[in-house]
């Protein structure tokens, strides 16, 4: 029997073939954001391919991956989820999966995560795993790993090392609502998550906290590598015309510090605001890789020195598609600025960015589905390239 299972016919032999990659950034519970521009890509793409309501993001995606929230919205949609599903999933769950607690309140959430439990088994399954048998399209879910200190990049792809279910720490055994609760695991925001990986084995045990703390908020460029270094053994064919990223994040805005030198800040003042910094330069440079490595068909512009680097003419017309510039993937970037300047420029004047950027901004859900909608409006059909039929 093929280690693909039900998904053999997809997946086994078909490495040359066209592939899909959607990658979802990390954000807490800006992930409202992500789902309004999914839903609008479901509805759009239905339209396109003809796959009418029904059609579900997995059945045009060939491998979904996400970081943190994304990595939520992720395990969802490569289980048969629609985008407007697990929005309304967000909408009833998010406020305890992401509402900043009391400390006395952190405390007793250590005991008393029950709930949140339960919410999760109903809506991804309490039995449900990471074999091929239990998912409809490949998943990437990027957590930490706080007791070997590493980034876990945990991959329903049958053929990985890690993943050989001869293994009794075989990755595809493990509850996918247990990943995606160690997913939600945010330092301040809600407890770790311990795993056992091998029943049989106590040093298998390992604690789990939000992937936006390694490299990968924005997991793009990692899907890339995982789809086709030969070390992952999935080794999909690199090209324009064989291989599209798109990526969706859940808004940023760089902060602008204007106290940083002030001796009276003091050194825990600045060390606050060291882990938002560092992720969004990760997210950044995770952005930059994919613009230079791949061919850009849509994205806001990078800086004032390199622009958007969507490739164009001597006199600044975008380069057609007709025109293979022999770049590793097509690869478009939908996004959306917080800032007071980048709001404005949405025609969402109204809408405080203070509001919106915070990860635990649960009050605030029905301005980030306004912020949602107007970044969907960004997806054009040919942004697809030649990858729909």
């Amino acid at each position: 029997m093929s280690v693909w299972g039900k998904l053999a016919s997809r997946y086994e032999g078909k490495e040359n073939q066209k592939h899909k990659i959607l990658a979802l950034d990390g954000g807490g519970i800006r992930g409202i954001l992500t789902l309004e521009v999914l839903a609008r890509m479901e509805e759009m793409l239905a339209e396109a391919t003809g796959g009418g309501a029904g059609l579900r993001l997995c059945q045009f995606f060939d491998y979904v991956g996400g970081t943190s929230t994304g990595a939520i919205i992720a395990a969802g949609l490569a289980q048969g989820m629609s985008a407007k599903e697990l929005l309304a999933f967000y909408q009833k769950t998010g406020p305890a999966m992401f509402d900043k607690q009391f400390i006395l309140k952190r405390w007793h959430a250590l005991y008393k995560s029950e709930p949140l439990k339960k919410e999760l088994q109903k809506t991804f399954g309490a039995e449900m795993t990471l074999k091929p048998d239990d998912l409809e399209c490949l998943l990437l879910a990027v957590t930490r790993n706080r007791t070997t200190d590493s980034p876990w990049l945990i991959s329903s792809n049958p053929q990985a090392k890690y993943n050989d279910t001869s293994r009794p720490d075989c990755n595809l055994d493990i509850p996918l609502w247990q990943i995606v609760r160690a997913s939600t695991a945010a330092p301040v925001f809600f407890p770790p998550e311990v795993i056992q990986w091998d029943p049989a084995d106590e040093n298998k045990a390992f604690v789990f906290v939000d992937g936006g703390l390694t490299p990968y908020n924005n997991p793009a460029f990692l899907l890339y590598r995982m789809a086709t270094e030969p070390g992952y053994s999935l080794n999909w064919a690199c090209g324009e015309d064989k291989l599209l990223i798109m990526s969706i994040g859940t808004g940023a805005a760089a902060v602008l510090v204007e106290d940083v030198d002030d001796p009276d800040r003091g050194v825990l003042g600045n060390v606050a605001a060291l882990p938002s910094a560092l992720m969004y330069a990760a997210m950044v440079d995770q952005d930059t890789n994919c613009r230079f490595v791949g061919r850009c068909v849509y994205g806001a512009a990078l800086d004032r020195e390199i622009g958007d680097m969507i490739p164009r003419d001597d006199d600044g017309n975008k380069i057609p598609f007709s025109q293979d510039l022999g770049r590793r993937f097509l690869y478009a970037r939908y996004n959306a600025d917080l800032s007071r300047k980048g709001l404005n420029s949405m025609g969402l004047h109204d809408i405080k960015p203070r509001n919106v950027q915070k990860l635990d901004s649960v009050r605030y859900i029905d301005d980030l589905r306004r912020v949602g909608r107007k970044v969907a409006e960004e997806i054009k059909i040919e942004h697809f390239g030649g990858f729909i039929s």
